[in-house]
């Protein structure tokens, strides 16, 4: 494997390279979703960037006579793919840290123990992937567990879905965590039956814990964006909309982009909950949608996940009678994050995944609408998880963008029923009924909640089935998407819910020349081998920054 991210890496490796002239690939089995049908073409023609052309050889070869060629020997070529949920700070950290997803409990513990060999002495050992809904008995873990391995250094590791924390007692004792602490409000401290501490922290009683960690400096978070941006362009990603970043992080990317360092098309959204919102959402955007930083958006946070009990639902949780979820802000508070962004212009992304959260969010939004036009923002409501039948019919009059992530239907196929009984699963995980209204989809991953390969997304869309093919049958098989659909939620529609579709999201004439080309025909193909397609080479604006095994 071998990135390139500046024209200077790519034009030394490649000595034919010129930038400068009309460059011609045929021999492909090309598709694009415009905003009115799927197109398919086997010739692709673009200059200094930018698409010419798509259509058929024969013509376009006589219009570009001159043009430099390439035959692509019959690979699929696709627009690049755009991720409209990820984490990307946090992708890039956990390259270092350890992962822990997919693991059985006793596999979690080994793991935990190989790993803390590698630390040194009182370094935190971090890491996140773990998930009881995995394990025998579905119960969440204990710090005494932890305790256990005798590992002499504090321990912090994230749930899966990064809204619960799992504490051994050194690391509950740095933070100060006794029987006597309080969680604080949107937060939950999980307690045994004797009231004691269990080494459980959700959603933003977590802050106890993390506030305490050392936080990674400037230099190490550039690095860390860095490292995130290589593994996403390897997996065919050349735009990604990064889901809630610090003022610091904003730096990261904004000295990233002055050294012309991002190699993809990076949409972060400025997180509602750092403190320095005001000021920066006061100094307006950053670049502009033809730029690789673009910045004209606020994530916002309604309520914790599904997995944790922290989704906030209308009625109690279904294997939890008595619960109901946590809402992170009131609804005031969300009111007051929601108006200071649009009363600076942003774009407003909020995560709300049970179907309180969405119902407050939905009532805000409308409230808002009444006195100033909320259609143009394009607001989008992050995750649209868990909804009443009636709150979806309400997204295409604020023309909102349901920002899905697919492959969480398939990860929560099991878990979602327990959680929520078989009524509220009509409303759950509904792409089908938001598509048939009209609503624009964007799809997305959430990495490193799950694996960022945007393919294992187009395959949970199609099939709603794992990449183990279960259920037979498909799980709610009747929300699928069609192929074509699911294309678009990862490109044009994607590039839509980030005020972009004119310049990326398709390979119409006039728009950047950002594309991949794969190993197998994910149309034609067994839709279940869909996830498998592996992604040889990708474009970015004209430029090779990505090729398999070269």
């Amino acid at each position: 494997m071998r990135l390139f991210h500046t024209l200077a890496g790519v034009c030394a490796l490649l000595a034919s390279c010129n930038l400068q002239a009309t460059t011609l690939i045929h021999n492909v089995a090309g598709y694009q979703a415009t905003e009115h049908s799927l197109q398919q073409f086997n010739t692709l023609v673009f200059d200094q960037g930018k698409v010419l052309a798509t259509g058929d050889y024969p013509a376009l070869s006589k219009r570009y006579p001159k043009a430099q060629t390439i035959d692509a020997g019959g690979k699929v070529l696709l627009p690049g793919l755009i991720d409209a949920h990820g984490h990307v700070l946090g992708l890039g950290r956990l390259q270092q840290q350890l992962e822990l997803r997919d693991l059985d409990f006793p596999q979690t513990l080994n793991a935990i123990e190989q790993f803390s060999h590698k630390q040194k002495a009182g370094e935190w050992l971090l890491g996140r992937g773990w998930n009881q809904v995995l394990w025998a008995g579905k119960e969440f873990p204990t710090r005494q567990q932890l305790d256990a391995l005798d590992i002499d250094q504090p321990i912090w590791l994230r749930r899966i879905d990064g809204h619960a924390g799992w504490a051994n007692s050194a690391a509950m004792q740095r933070a100060g965590i006794t029987r006597e602490t309080r969680a604080p409000a949107g937060g939950e401290i999980i307690r045994d039956e004797q009231g004691e501490p269990s080494g459980v922290l959700v959603d933003n009683a977590m802050a106890l814990v993390e506030s305490v960690i050392p936080q990674p400096t400037l230099q190490e978070e550039k690095t860390a964006l860095r490292t995130a941006f290589d593994l996403a362009l390897s997996l065919g990603l050349t735009g990604i909309h990064d889901a809630g970043i610090s003022e610091q992080t904003l730096k990261a990317y904004r000295q990233l982009a002055a050294e012309n360092a991002i190699p993809l098309r990076a949409y972060p959204m400025i997180s509602a909950d750092d403190e320095k919102l005001p000021k920066l959402l006061r100094a307006g955007f950053v670049g502009a949608a033809d730029e690789k930083l673009y910045v004209r958006s606020v994530k916002v946070f309604a309520d914790g996940a599904l997995g944790s009990r922290g989704a906030a639902l209308l009625e109690p949780y279904h294997d939890r009678p008595g619960e109901t979820g946590l809402l992170i802000h009131q609804r005031d508070e969300l009111l007051q994050q929601i108006k200071l962004a649009t009363d600076n212009d942003f774009q407003v992304n909020v995560h709300a995944i049970g179907d309180r959260a969405n119902q407050i969010v939905l009532e805000i939004l409308q409230s808002l609408h009444k006195e100033q036009d909320q259609k143009p923002y394009r607001h989008r409501i992050e995750h649209a998880q868990v909804l009443t039948l009636d709150d979806i019919e309400r997204f295409p009059s604020l023309n909102l963008i349901a920002s899905m992530q697919p492959v969480h239907a398939t990860s929560d196929k099991n878990m979602a029923g327990d959680r929520l009984g078989e009524q509220r699963l009509e409303g759950a995980y509904a792409w089908r009924k938001f598509l048939d209204q009209g609503t624009r989809l964007a799809s997305g991953s959430d990495f490193p909640v799950e694996p960022v390969n945007p393919l294992f997304g187009i395959h949970a869309a199609v099939t709603r089935r794992d990449r183990q093919g279960q259920p037979e049958k498909g799980w709610r098989v009747k929300e699928a998407m069609t192929m074509e659909e699911a294309l678009r939620s990862f490109t044009l529609d994607a590039a839509y819910a980030s005020h972009q579709e004119q310049v990326t999201g398709s390979l119409e004439p006039g728009k950047f020349a950002d594309f991949i080309l794969l190993d197998r025909n994910i149309f034609t193909n067994d839709p279940q081998q869909i996830w498998q397609a592996q992604v040889l080479e990708t474009w970015v604006q004209g430029e090779k920054v990505y090729a398999r095994n070269e």
